[in-house]
C-alpha cells in the first residue's frame, strides 16, 4: 500500500511517517509541503519524493493520503484527496467549523473513500482498558467524568486564530469528548464554558473549563488548556475520573513512563508503554485493506468540534448552550 502525507506543519506528521516507515507492505510514497525548506528536510528524513504541490502527490498512485496541515487547510487538502479517489486520515481538530466538516464527510463518502479522524488517545493502552471495563458494566451506570487535557503552548501556527481556527478549548478539548463519546456511547446535550488567556502573552485561548452534560444524564468537565510550562517532563497528560453507581475508575493516559532526574538535564519521564500515534496508523491501514470504517471516523471528528465550539459560544453568551 502506498501511502501519502500533506504538510509536515503538524508535528504528529513525523510519529507517523516513523510508524509508516516500521511497517510491512505499506511505503510512504511522497510529501507534499508548500514549505520547501520544511517538505525537503522531511523527504530526506524519511527517504521518500517530495511534492512542493499537493496536488501532484494526488494525482500520483497512492493509494491513501494523511493530512497534517494547519488547521485550516484540512478541508481543502481533504476535498481535493477525495476528489481523486484517495482514502483520508485527517488530523484533528477535523476543521475549523462545522459547514467544512459536513462538506468533507459528505465528499468522501460520494467518491468512496474513507474519512478518518487522528484521535490516537483511543490507542492508548489505559484508556482501552478502561474501555473494556466499562463495556463490562463494572461500574455500573455513570454519572460523572472529571477530565484533563493540560499541555505546553505549542506556539507557531497553533496561535495564530486565522490557522489554527481556536487555541487550547479548540485543540485539546477534542481529545478528551471523543473519548467521553467512545466510553458511554453517549452524546453531549449541553456545554457551559469559562474561557481565558492567563498563561502566554498572546491574544488567544489558553485555558478553558467546560462543564458538559450528557444524553444518558451523566455530567462531565474537563480542563482543556496549555498550563504546563516549558520545564514540564513531556507535552502534556490526559487523566480521567470516572465515577458510577458501584464504583470510580481514574485514567492516566501517560503513566507508562519511568522518572529520570539529572544534574545536566533535570526531570524527564521516558515511556516504556505503547505508541499510540502508530496503533492510529496501523488502525487506518488496516481500515483501508478491509473496507471498513477506521475507529474514529469522519462523524467522530465532527462531534468532537461540535462542543469545542459550542464552548466558545458559551463563554461569548455567560449561558449554556443547547446541542440536542
Amino acid at each position: 500500500m502506498k501511502i501519502g502525507i500533506i504538510s509536515f506543519a503538524h508535528m504528529h506528521a513525523n510519529s507517523y511517517a516513523a510508524a509508516i516507515k516500521e511497517m510491512a507492505g505499506v511505503t510512504l510514497t511522497g510529501i507534499a509541503d508548500e514549505n520547501e525548506e520544511r517538505g525537503s528536510k522531511s523527504s530526506q528524513l524519511f527517504d521518500t519524493v517530495y511534492y512542493k504541490n499537493y496536488q501532484h502527490l494526488l494525482d500520483s498512485d497512492i493509494d491513501a493520503v494523511i493530512v497534517t496541515s494547519e488547521n485550516n487547510l484540512h478541508h481543502q487538502h481533504v476535498i481535493a484527496a477525495a476528489k481523486a479517489g484517495k482514502h483520508v486520515l485527517c488530523e484533528k481538530p477535523l476543521a475549523t467549523n462545522l459547514k467544512d466538516i459536513e462538506e468533507m464527510i459528505r465528499v468522501c463518502k460520494q467518491n468512496g473513500v474513507l474519512l478518518g479522524t487522528a484521535f490516537p488517545v483511543r490507542f492508548n493502552t489505559p484508556i482501552q482498558h478502561a474501555k473494556k471495563v466499562l463495556e463490562e458494566g463494572v461500574l455500573g451506570d455513570i454519572l460523572a467524568i472529571k477530565g484533563t487535557n493540560r499541555g505546553t503552548n505549542p506556539g507557531g501556527w497553533f496561535i495564530d486564530k486565522a490557522k489554527s481556527g481556536g487555541g487550547a478549548v479548540l485543540d485539546h478539548t477534542v481529545h478528551v469528548v471523543d473519548i467521553m463519546r467512545w466510553f458511554t456511547g453517549a452524546e453531549v446535550k449541553e456545554v457551559y464554558a469559562e474561557i481565558g488567556n492567563v498563561y502566554i502573552n498572546h491574544q488567544i485561548d489558553d485555558c478553558g473549563i467546560l462543564t458538559m452534560e450528557f444524553t444518558n444524564g451523566m455530567f462531565a468537565t474537563l480542563d482543556c488548556s496549555w498550563s504546563r510550562n516549558s520545564a514540564y517532563p513531556t507535552w502534556g497528560d490526559v487523566t480521567m475520573e470516572i465515577i458510577g453507581t458501584n464504583g470510580t475508575l481514574k485514567i492516566d493516559a501517560f503513566s507508562q513512563k519511568f522518572d529520570f532526574y539529572s544534574n545536566q538535564e533535570g526531570v524527564n519521564w521516558i515511556g516504556w508503554g505503547d505508541d499510540m500515534d502508530t496503533g492510529l496508523i496501523e488502525d487506518f491501514i488496516a481500515s483501508v485493506r478491509e473496507g471498513r470504517a477506521p475507529l474514529a471516523t469522519g462523524h467522530s471528528g465532527m462531534k468532537a468540534v461540535e462542543v469545542a465550539l459550542a464552548a466558545y459560544q458559551s463563554f461569548e453568551k455567560k449561558a449554556p448552550v443547547k446541542l440536542i
